[in-house]
């Protein structure tokens, strides 16, 4: 099975990806993982991908398209494969298209910005040993507190609501119109978000037909 998924960010697509990756037995692909292994590696692509990213540029589509093509190739996708985080825009996924990347379906996890901005906003990160916590879904035992070294809870600034609702509004403007772009395709299957990662899957599971 070839699988794209979408959503904003905070819905939980990483998540997912890796639930179904263990499930289906294809390797969940997450574009920064990608670009990092592939400047890692040294390969062409990931060379022109790392004078973008040392110069503090944003690494071009076709750059992008590159990489994925090149990871799409290897011998652990024959049977399929699940892209998280591309494509992002309608010319990236016009690219894909072009490079001969066919799915088999754009899975769309939908969730309110509200609960966004909520889930993401709970969230806490220590300061000293970077443990994570949620103060709703996973509380430390005393509020503010890790559980582990006793050190202080913050709030990372990616997840303060401002920027969260900036994210959101990028999200919006530039990734969502490609439900549009897949459904016209036939291809886009959508699910409603559910309180928790479990449930989630079971709609996920029900909407592949699994």
């Amino acid at each position: 099975m070839k699988l794209i998924l979408l959503g904003a960010p905070g819905a939980g697509k990483g998540t997912q990806a890796e639930i179904l990756s263990h499930k289906l037995g294809i390797p969940a692909i997450s574009t920064g993982n990608m670009l990092r292994a592939a400047m890692k590696a040294g390969t062409s692509v990931g060379l022109k991908a790392k004078s973008y990213v040392d110069a503090g540029a944003l690494v071009p589509d076709d750059v992008i398209i590159g990489i994925v093509a090149e990871r799409l190739a290897a011998a652990d996708c024959a049977k399929g494969f699940i892209l998280d985080g591309v494509p992002r825009t309608i010319p990236q996924a016009e690219a894909l298209e072009e490079a001969g990347v066919d799915i088999d379906c754009a899975l769309s996890i939908e969730i309110a910005d509200e609960v966004i901005v909520e889930r993401m906003g709970g969230r806490r990160t220590c300061t000293n040993c970077g443990a994570s916590y949620h103060v709703v879904s996973a509380p430390p035992k005393q509020e503010g507190v890790c559980d582990h070294c006793g050190s202080e809870l913050s709030i990372r600034k990616d997840d303060a609501p401002e920027t969260v609702m900036a994210r959101l509004e990028v999200y919006h403007r530039e990734t969502e119109p490609l439900k549009a772009f897949y459904a016209e395709r036939g291809k886009l299957r959508s699910v409603a978000n559910q309180p928790t990662i479990e449930a989630t899957t079971a709609e996920i599971e029900k909407a592949l037909g699994l």
